[in-house]
């Protein structure tokens, strides 16, 4: 268990937002055992200037999860701000970021192509007949993800 809580940034297109939720689900258990705690732009509250506080979140994030899929990587926001500052943040050594695959799409020319993504292989989520075994594959990466964190501490 780490000492400090890690904050997880969830990068993602609107469209995948179930998707989103879902995921979300399988990572209560670190989030009920004081291992992270998860921010994503549905955090904000209204009068917020979202842009100052979505980049404030991204600064702070010790693992930031790309959620992967057509959508992901056709959001000018999520190319020209999000995920410049996350593989920003990635090669200087300040946080990790793991790509989730939730849809097919062309990803392997994209930035973090160069870096191990989830589920195992990059298969899709989307393309698991049981999507609940690829959503307990990637809570599983992410806890040992959270456990290495703790055992540099």
């Amino acid at each position: 268990m780490p000492l400090k809580k890690l904050k997880v940034f969830l990068s993602y297109a609107h469209e995948d937002e179930e998707m989103k939720n879902q995921l979300d689900k399988f990572l209560v258990n670190l989030k009920r055992s004081g291992s992270i705690e998860v921010w994503q732009d549905r955090e904000l509250f209204a009068g917020d200037e979202w842009d100052k506080s979505i980049k404030n979140e991204l600064a702070t994030a010790d693992i930031i999860l790309l959620l992967i899929s057509v959508d992901f990587n056709a959001s000018n926001y999520i190319w020209n701000k999000e995920l410049a500052i996350a593989m920003q943040r990635h090669e200087n050594g300040e946080a990790r970021v793991i790509p989730i695959i939730f849809r097919n799409c062309v990803w392997t020319d994209m930035p973090y192509a160069k870096l191990q993504a989830l589920p195992i292989n990059g298969k899709p989520v989307s393309e698991y007949t049981d999507k609940d075994k690829a959503y307990t594959e990637i809570a599983k990466e992410i806890r040992r993800v959270v456990e290495y964190f703790a055992a540099k501490e």
